[in-house]
């Protein structure tokens, strides 16, 4: 690693790859990428000192590459992959360039199909203003950072160990968290217990001396092909080795009790909403206790928690209206934001627009969008992001809007929804998917304001 001056990335504009490309650029590498698309977060990335081009061009690779990394999102057929493959150039994945940096130093990892990101940043906040002034690799732009890497100067090493391709598995930390082993990413496990497999085997890989953490909904899951249980702790909600309690809504703010036997903090205040962003606060604070944060330094922290792009973002409210954002893509996470509105806002309607992810997910959790977008008050359903994948037959927009039980429904595109919600009476506006529905929130914040 410390002989590479010049690193190449394909699919640089990704919220992993892009973290990746600022910890070499960071260290004075000189970084390199292709992206299909400019977004704000590559202009920001050549802001910073990156080169990024954004067609897929063997001329435009400059030479004496000595690392190119890649995405397993880029397509077999991409011209710019197979020439680094046929000349062969030193060509890792993500995943294992992030192995790689983790084996320096001493890796935290938070697993799960759902909360990596938000407890990933949770942690890394607390741990710095607890006085751990660690690196991190996180899953969207953290407010408190105004970035999805954080640069420290201690051992410590946060990441989020990211299931998709099985790619935590090239990770061997010190602790580990596993905050869910829902059934996701089918197109490449085939199964749900092959899924609640690759998390067992992110468990076992563990450091001899370190310390896992599982939620105590997953732990007879986690343990039943486990033979080894004596570093395993558990977190939740009234459960676990570590667990929050009396948890209220006092002046628009979440309000509860953590104990453990290792310390109980008393009426902490949290910014998100929701019980499953306290059950990822409370596995935050179990990891820190375990390194020596103080209770005080907690309380802090988690007062100041600014909250992360895309995850129940609220993006606009005044005395009518509050637009919230949020990166939801899966029937388990689009039911926490919805309840989580419907906690803050219990007397308001609810509409929400959806942006369903990847034929194959849509495929797979066909009944589950169904049932989860019919609690909505009204649902706006636009077409599938297929990102990565090709079309499958029948698979589409229109059959998850046919088992939405909810009357107030309306199939749309993204070019007639500024209408559609131009003649609405709004009240809570959301926006959820983890396609390109994102390019829709300034131009929807922007006619709220303007009317």
């Amino acid at each position: 690693m410390n002989d590479i001056q010049k690193v190449y990335f394909i699919g640089i504009g990704g919220i992993g790859m892009s973290a990746l490309a600022r910890y070499f650029n960071g260290r004075n590498v000189a970084v390199f990428g292709y992206d299909k698309t400019a977004t704000t977060l590559t202009k920001k990335l050549v802001e910073e000192g990156m080169m990024i081009h954004y067609e897929d061009d063997i001329s435009q690779i400059p030479k004496g590459i000595d690392l190119v990394v890649y995405t397993p999102a880029i397509p077999d057929d991409h011209r710019e992959l197979n020439y680094f493959r046929n000349q062969n150039f030193p060509l890792k994945k993500r995943a294992e360039v992030l192995g790689m940096i983790s084996r320096t130093q001493k890796t935290i990892a938070i697993a799960g199909t759902h909360g990596k990101t938000t407890t990933t940043s949770i942690l890394t906040h607390v741990l710095r203003e607890g006085g751990i002034d660690c690196t991190a690799f996180l899953g969207g732009i953290a407010n408190n950072f105004s970035s999805n890497y954080v640069e420290g100067k201690s051992d410590w090493v946060v990441v989020e160990a990211d299931e998709y391709d099985r790619s935590f598995l090239h990770l061997h930390p010190e602790i580990a968290v596993i905050l869910s082993m829902d059934a996701d990413h089918l197109d490449i496990y085939g199964a749900d217990e092959a899924v609640k497999n690759g998390f067992r085997i992110f468990g076992s890989q563990v450091k001899d001396h370190g310390k896992l953490l599982v939620n105590q909904k997953w732990i007879t899951e986690y343990l039943k092909k486990n033979k080894v249980q004596g570093n395993v702790k558990t977190y939740g909600l009234e459960l676990g080795d570590f667990y929050a309690t009396n948890i209220k809504v006092v002046d628009g703010y979440f309000v509860f009790d953590f104990k453990s036997k290792m310390a109980d903090i008393i009426n902490l205040q949290f910014n998100l909403p929701g019980h499953h962003n306290i059950e990822n606060a409370t596995a935050a604070i179990a990891v820190a206790l375990g390194l020596g944060v103080s209770a005080e330094a907690i309380r802090r922290s988690l007062v100041s928690f600014k909250g992360i792009k895309r995850r129940f973002e609220i993006i606009y409210r005044d005395e009518k209206v509050v637009y919230i954002d949020d990166y939801a893509h899966h029937p388990s996470e689009l039911r926490a934001a919805i309840h989580a509105a419907r906690v803050l806002f219990p007397t308001k309607k609810i509409i929400g627009v959806f942006q369903p992810h990847l034929f194959s997910r849509t495929r797979d959790f066909l009944t589950g969008f169904g049932e989860v977008l019919s609690t909505l008050d009204e649902v706006i359903l636009l077409d599938i992001y297929p990102a990565r994948e090709l079309p499958i037959a029948g698979v589409d927009a229109q059959a998850i809007y046919k088992l939405i039980t909810n009357d107030a429904k309306v199939l749309t595109t993204k070019q007639d929804l500024l209408e559609l919600l131009a003649n609405k009476d709004l009240e809570v506006l959301m926006t959820l998917g983890a396609g390109d529905i994102d390019t829709l929130v300034l131009p929807i914040k922007e006619q709220l304001i303007h009317g």
